[in-house]
């Protein structure tokens, strides 16, 4: 059994961009897990509709 690992998952989130306005993403949560339990998001980010990488900071999250 593993302690520490790292665990990747991919989320659709609704979210706001002043450039393109609401749209729906897939996100990438990059976390560390210690037992099981999550103890931290190392990273988040989106991929565009062109195929580019991009950080979550720049855009809201829309609820």
């Amino acid at each position: 059994m593993k302690f520490l690992y790292i665990k990747r998952k991919t989320k659709t989130e609704k979210r706001y961009s002043n450039s393109m306005g609401m749209l729906t993403t897939n996100v990438i949560y990059i976390k560390r897990y210690f037992l099981g339990l999550p103890l931290k998001t190392l990273h988040k980010y989106r991929e565009t509709y062109y195929g580019q990488v991009k950080n979550c900071d720049d855009c809201v999250l829309f609820v």
